[in-house]
């Protein structure tokens, strides 16, 4: 199984309004591909000041499937996510393989 991270660092100002467009619009925009099998938003537990920060975790079969995201779809999304927030939300994107699950 391939897991997609998406981490976001949300200005404070804007991150309630994010957290509900992210859960009732994008993720579910996302999931209903038909690539991803699963999906979790996760709430990144700092000491820093400088906004909230959330990792959505992504859940596909195989690496393919992955692929086929990112070249049919991802930056459309990504792009709506940007005219959306700007510079209010700063991401990175993370490939994870599960090797064990215990």
């Amino acid at each position: 199984m391939i897991v997609y991270n998406v981490t976001c660092n949300v200005s404070h100002d804007i991150s309630e309004e994010w957290f509900q467009w992210m859960t009732d619009v994008h993720i579910p925009e996302v999931m209903n591909l038909g690539i991803f099998i699963s999906s979790r938003v996760h709430k990144v537990i700092t000491g820093n000041d400088e906004g909230v920060t959330y990792a959505i975790s992504y859940t596909c079969n195989e690496m393919k499937d992955l692929h086929r995201y990112q070249i049919e779809f991802a930056s459309i999304l990504q792009q709506k996510h940007s005219l959306r927030y700007g510079n209010k939300v700063v991401a990175f994107r993370t490939i994870l393989e599960v090797i064990r699950n215990f």
